[in-house]
């Protein structure tokens, strides 16, 4: 027989080892649950060129300044309409929106690597009868209770799911900021539309009133003898075919006001009397910095964002890897059970439950290994996307600069040209005076001087519009604070109420 001490040290002894098994157990899960399969996300590594084929100067290696760019262009009310419209702008709302979407499915996604607790309590009123005519009992039954459960995540399916869901957060916010980019360069580029139509619009008035004037004298001329039918109706022509250029340059004012006005949030003419005085077409300078090709993978939203989709689906690779694996979950319930709520707790029934419940995936006709390959065939395409936004980016760059630099060339030569027409223009009409020129020499001299000079202003919108274009290509946007966590719509009321009919 086996004493009281010797049956407690046997007691001890195997309480001792239950506590070592369990202890054991709990560090095998714990390390368990740290361990994740699928591919591990690392960067791709590009190969990029050393310098830009467009500009080969050594000064272009400095990185450029893409802070506030529009800026250099030294036009106050510009300045102003970029500040309004990133703050109205509907597109660059929507994309906060998908922030918020983004960063709430995150959080959504950690909440699952923790344990979830519910609280549950019952209150019955209860009537048994015997059959033998025994009076009925009426008694009322309280149950209050806590029901638990953890899923150990023991091959990181949900760790997976939650960093799968943090890179798509980080996505949505260099959505945002390739929004701004685009916003920005719109926003600049319709004013400067406006500016150069107002331009060729002045320039077809003050034209028209000109040959208008000589049209005039020249019918009196004709009505003296002093100049020709043909002369006559040649200079009314001309007149006439200038001033049919005038409502085209309104019309396509007008319209560029309006998509002025939509980039900002507002309506159509909201700019009307904010812009309807002429002002010069702003310039840029004449030198910009345009870094090094790499300088796009870190500048250029579209291309981090791209990144950041492959970072987002290459952690789901992992997600659907972890599906093939079993999968352990810790559940344990704890309840109290009397017939007065004032036994709770103290004279009433306590009842508990705990234990571990492994699933294990045993066969699933193909389907779990077809949705890795599924997952990876995603992560393919991201990562051609990504490869196929770098090119792009540096397709942008390029043509940017070929563009602003030929276009500078152009605008110079179109300069002198103008110039020339000009005095050609004086030189023939100080001739036909003295009548050593024919008239038609005056009519085809005004007719290209005007061709040229509209032409110049062309260029000259065109010289910003590329500078414009190289900025956006460059990765330069909006870098001010913009505050994504305001909802747009504010909801009233929302707590329990009840139903409107």
């Amino acid at each position: 027989m086996i004493g009281n001490t010797a049956r407690e040290n046997l007691f001890l002894s195997r309480s001792g080892y239950r506590s070592v098994i369990a202890i054991s157990a709990l560090a095998g899960v714990s390390l368990l649950s740290g361990c994740v399969v699928g591919p591990d996300y690392q960067k791709p590594e590009l190969t990029m060129p050393g310098r830009w084929s467009g500009n080969p100067s050594k000064t272009t290696t400095r990185p450029p300044q893409l802070s506030q760019w529009w800026k250099q262009l030294h036009d106050p009310v510009l300045n102003s309409l970029v500040e309004e419209a990133v703050q109205g702008n509907l597109d660059v709302a929507t994309a906060k929106a998908k922030i918020r979407e983004a960063r709430a499915t995150y959080r959504e996604e950690k909440g699952a690597l923790l344990p979830s607790v519910e609280g549950t309590a019952t209150a019955t009123r209860n009537r048994s009868a015997a059959s033998d005519g025994t009076p009925a009992t009426v008694y009322n039954e309280y149950e209050p209770g806590f029901d638990a459960s953890w899923e150990l995540d023991l091959f990181g399916g949900n760790k997976r799911s939650a960093e799968a869901a943090l890179y798509a957060a980080q996505a949505a916010d260099e959505d945002l900021r390739d929004t701004l980019v685009t916003l920005v360069g719109d926003v600049t580029t319709y004013y400067v539309e406006v500016r150069e139509y107002q331009a060729l619009r002045d320039l077809a008035k003050r034209t028209a009133v000109s040959q208008r004037k000589t049209a005039l004298l020249t019918g009196e001329q004709y009505k003296v003898g002093t100049a020709t039918a043909v002369d006559a109706a040649k200079a009314d022509g001309e007149a006439s075919s200038t001033e049919a250029d005038i409502p085209t340059y309104q019309t396509s004012y007008a319209q560029a006001m309006h998509k002025l006005a939509i980039l900002m949030g507002k309506p159509p003419g909201a700019l009307e009397e904010r812009l309807k005085v002429t002002s010069p077409i702003p310039q840029p300078p004449r030198k910009m910095a345009t870094g090094i090709p790499a300088d796009i993978l870190a500048s250029r939203p579209d291309v981090r964002m791209a990144e950041r989709q492959l970072a987002q689906y290459t952690a789901k690779i992992g997600v659907a890897e972890a599906n093939r694996y079993p999968s352990l979950s810790l559940t344990g319930n704890i309840s109290s059970t009397a017939y007065d709520v004032a036994d709770l707790g103290r004279k009433s029934t306590i009842g508990w439950s705990f234990g571990p419940s492994l699933t294990v995936p045993l066969f699933k006709g193909g389907q779990l290994k077809a949705a890795v390959d599924v997952a990876k065939a995603e992560r393919d395409q991201y990562y051609i996307a990504y490869q196929s936004a770098v090119l792009t980016a540096m397709q942008d760059v390029e043509d940017a600069i070929v563009s602003l630099t030929q276009e500078r060339i152009k605008n110079g030569r179109l300069a002198a040209s103008a110039a020339s027409y000009g005095k050609a223009a004086n030189l023939s009409k100080e001739l036909n005076k003295a009548g050593a020129s024919d008239f038609l020499d005056v009519l085809d001299a005004e007719r290209s001087l005007y061709s040229e000079e509209s032409s110049l202003i062309q260029s000259t919108a065109s010289i910003t519009t590329d500078y414009i274009s190289l900025n956006k290509a460059l990765g330069g946007g909006w870098d001010g604070v913009i505050d994504s966590s305001k909802p747009v719509v504010v909801d009233s009321d929302t707590g329990p109420h009840i139903a409107a009919k």
